[in-house]
């Protein structure tokens, strides 16, 4: 198994004071994004379905002198997306970052074999989650005229990946091309959006079910030789948010250790 690679999180001066909301931000890369947030003094809002992993986080952040408050929803419903941007305006002020993470799926399905069920799930999960979340901020930073998102892609909707399924390799591709539309759309009103594209990432959820001979193959596919962490995404997702990525909208950072390259 791969070693694990220690991470010294860089200092942005114009992050602090402003407010993030991450979802999906309790586990794996959302987490690790909250603590690259807090720790430039950023107040995060953690918001995700599992209130025990909400809880989890927030308390982290907190006794390591975060400000932090958590919110569950659910990402693939409109009204309480709107609901959690309501009362993130009233406890927090306007949102700066948003980092729509929601997303995943629970497993490789061969196409003829993806119930409609299973299809919109992870559709509505990755792609519509992301779709809402916009749909609902945005209004308020264009208003304001400021504004940093960053969307969550994968290595699946960059290139084929046959360990990973059509579904959640459709969403993601879909998510990448939703952020070059919405960079279009809203750059000339001073909000910018970026996407990244991780490749495996050892989260909680991949250590659960991957075997080590599986982590050590899809280490040995990656040109560093070496399997992602949540920091990796969580450092690309930090530098998008900053001013240092002032001039850089409609773009994906693979991070992707040389799986990805375009």
């Amino acid at each position: 198994m791969a070693d694990a690679v220690r991470v010294t999180i860089p200092t942005y001066p114009d992050l602090a004071g402003r407010v993030a909301v991450v979802t999906g931000g309790s586990k794996g890369i959302g987490a690790a994004t909250c603590r690259a947030l807090a720790a430039n003094g950023v107040r995060v809002v953690v918001a995700a379905r599992d209130q025990a992993g909400i809880d989890q986080t927030v308390d982290a952040l907190t006794a390591a002198g975060g400000t932090a408050i958590g919110l569950s929803f659910d990402a693939t419903n409109y009204a309480a997306v709107d609901q959690l941007r309501l009362t993130v305006e009233r406890e927090l002020g306007p949102v700066d970052i948003l980092m729509p993470f929601a997303g995943g799926f629970v497993e490789r399905t061969p196409v003829a074999e993806i119930s409609e069920e299973d299809w919109r799930f992870v559709i509505d999960s990755n792609l519509t989650a992301t779709f809402f979340a916009c749909k609902s901020f945005l209004p308020g930073m264009v208003a304001r005229g400021r504004g940093a998102i960053v969307t969550m892609a994968s290595n699946a909707g960059r290139t084929i990946d046959v360990t990973l399924t059509a579904s959640y390799a459709a969403a993601k591709a879909g998510v990448v091309q939703f952020t070059q539309h919405v960079a279009r759309e809203v750059g000339a009103s001073g909000v910018r959006i970026n996407c990244i594209a991780p490749a495996t990432t050892l989260t909680e959820r991949v250590s659960a079910i991957m075997s080590d001979e599986l982590i050590d193959h899809m280490t040995q596919l990656s040109t560093l030789k070496r399997i992602g962490t949540p920091d990796d995404s969580a450092m690309a997702a930090l530098f998008l948010a900053s001013d240092s990525a002032s001039w850089l909208t409609g773009i994906t950072i693979d991070v992707a250790g040389g799986r990805v390259m375009r």
